[in-house]
């Protein structure tokens, strides 16, 4: 995926298709092709497919907050010229969907949030592997999913390079107060977009009582849940993770 990262200005994205701009955030420590199974699947079914490359690292630390992130998406959103586009978002990606949603609402056709944070403190503090061994960062990683063979060694490595690069750290960790200061359980009920709540039953980041409160706050919402599954919902289960957004596009006429 990385080979097919298009640089337009400040921008770094992916794209593919042709249709409804369905534009999909990442997580702190989640890549690009996180959304591979998203990536692959919507294009044929008439959907313009956006992977946008949050600068998480690359602002200056003054910056570095989940405000900052949304308002780097609308610029993105300007940029392109879409009218009305579906945010699709996991982790912190899906926090950054819900603030750009409540700060630019006549952007946002729809939203699609799974294991977000925004609503629980510990989603983004005490998941974060602070600085620490080889092993230790393992079991933090393989702790996101149901099935830890998910977490290959390369997704480990990634991890360990990020929590031992003092910039990207002081970054991380930049990032996560930002999120835990940007609690939006007073905003959500304010938020009329149609929202697509799919989440992990397994979910140990951000627990399914967290998308029960997305759920009852946010007022025009649905859940659907995904057995034996963690915090990464489309990488653990993309076939069932697809099913379940298509359905759900199809039935809003979306």
């Amino acid at each position: 995926m990385k080979n097919n990262l298009r640089e337009e200005g400040k921008f770094s994205y992916v794209e593919e298709g042709e249709g409804t701009p369905l534009i999909i955030l990442h997580g702190l420590m989640g890549g690009l092709s996180n959304f591979e199974g998203v990536f692959n699947f919507f294009p044929d079914k008439g959907y313009k497919v956006i992977i946008l490359k949050l600068p998480l690292y690359s602002l200056s630390l003054l910056k570095t907050s989940v405000a900052n992130f949304a308002k780097y998406l609308k610029e993105f959103i300007d940029m392109k010229g879409y009218e009305e586009s579906i945010l699709v978002g996991n982790s912190l990606g899906g926090h950054i969907a819900l603030l750009a949603t409540k700060m630019y609402p006549e952007l946002v056709k729809a939203l699609v949030i799974t294991g977000s944070s925004g609503l629980y403190e510990s989603a983004m503090g005490e998941s974060y592997p602070k600085r620490g061994d080889y092993e230790y960062i393992r079991k933090k990683a393989e702790n996101v999913f149901y099935d830890p063979k998910i977490a290959t060694k390369e997704i480990v490595d990634d991890v360990f390079e990020t929590v031992n690069d003092r910039n990207k750290l002081i970054k991380t960790l930049a990032i996560a107060k930002s999120a835990i200061r940007h609690n939006m359980s007073k905003d959500l009920p304010k938020m009329q977009t149609p929202t697509c709540i799919i989440w992990g039953r397994n979910d140990n980041v951000t627990p399914p009582e967290v998308a029960e409160d997305f759920y009852r706050l946010l007022p025009d919402a649905d859940l659907f849940w995904i057995e034996k599954c963690g915090h990464a919902a489309m990488m653990e289960h993309p076939e069932a993770f697809n099913e379940i957004l298509y359905k759900w596009l199809t039935d809003r006429k979306l």
